[in-house]
């Protein structure tokens, strides 16, 4: 596997952190459907000898998830992102089928281990304000389908591994609006809905262990099919979790490691969701810097540990 990290912001010094603590690969957000930009991004990340491997989060979508007016211009910006990524040399796309866009929490300031900040979610803390013109299950299902079966033969052609995301949280329902990527049973659903390669999973495990799910267990069950993995872990189960240090979790996070070691996994891994230390803004929730030092040097040390 390969250390990956998302870096909020792309600045210099969080890339030089980044080269200083062995990661190998840069997670970049959408960047729009220009070419330029991207590429100029990865010059930028090229001079500090690691390389952009995979584009997630913001990816215009909402249309496409809902069948709405506005879907074919969505689907055309995805094909233009899969050609500027193949251009650029990025082979990863990660993205989701949330109905609400991204994941979702009700606390941002939760204290963990040396009041530490972590987010935290809360569904009696939830505003129960209901959507007014929900999108049911079934058609979130067609709606994924029909997005495959127009987005895989191009990505197969440039290349491209499509990475889905779990909902987060792994609720079926949020606010009257089904929810459909929740547990393990419907990655595989999604699996056999779409028989091209193209058509893998990012493996959160945060967003599965909030659900109750068996971490290492979905490792090894999903391996020819992860694309991308999420490294992070939660206390608690849904209705009410809350993020933790990546060594303060429910998880067996050594298992986790020796799982995708012994399933071969030669993707790019990243912590995900990290706490918000001393001197830092919590501007950015989750997405902070010093955190993710801590993360990877943990995971290092696991899959050193694992490997002997």
């Amino acid at each position: 596997m390969r250390l990956a990290l998302m870096l909020t912001s792309m600045s210099e010094h969080h890339l030089q952190l980044a080269a200083q603590i062995g990661v190998t690969d840069i997670v970049a957000p959408y960047p729009g459907t220009e070419r330029e930009p991207l590429q100029r991004q990865c010059a930028q990340v090229l001079e500090h000898g690691m390389q952009i491997t995979v584009i997630e989060r913001h990816i215009p979508h909402d249309k496409l998830v809902h069948n709405k007016p506005g879907q074919a211009e969505q689907l055309a910006g995805f094909q233009q992102l899969i050609r500027n990524m193949a251009r650029c040399g990025i082979h990863t796309l990660c993205y989701n089928w949330m109905p609400d866009d991204d994941w979702q929490r009700t606390s941002v300031t939760r204290r963990e281990r040396g009041n530490a900040l972590v987010t935290e979610f809360d569904l009696a803390k939830v505003n129960q304000e209901t959507n007014p013109d929900p999108t049911n299950a079934k058609q979130l299902w067609a709606n994924l389908e029909n997005f495959l079966n127009q987005i895989t033969p191009l990505a197969e052609d440039h290349g491209i591994t499509l990475a889905l995301h779990p909902d987060d949280p792994p609720l079926p329902n949020l606010r009257g609006q089904d929810r459909i990527i929740t547990n393990h049973d419907a990655f595989q659903r999604l699996l056999n809905l779409n028989s091209s390669p193209a058509n893998k999973l990012c493996y959160c495990q945060g967003s599965f262990a909030s659900g109750g799910e068996d971490i290492p267990a979905g490792i090894r069950q999903f391996q020819d099919h992860i694309g991308f993995a999420h490294f992070r872990d939660v206390q608690g189960t849904i209705p009410k979790f809350h993020e933790t240090f990546h060594d303060n979790g429910k998880t067996d996070m050594a298992a986790c490691i020796r799982a995708y070691l012994e399933s071969n996994f030669q993707g790019p891994i990243r912590p995900d969701h990290v706490p918000t230390l001393s001197g830092e803004t919590n501007r950015h929730p989750g997405y902070e810097m010093l955190g993710r030092l801590h993360a990877i040097g943990y995971i290092k040390g696991l899959i050193d540990a694992s490997s002997n």
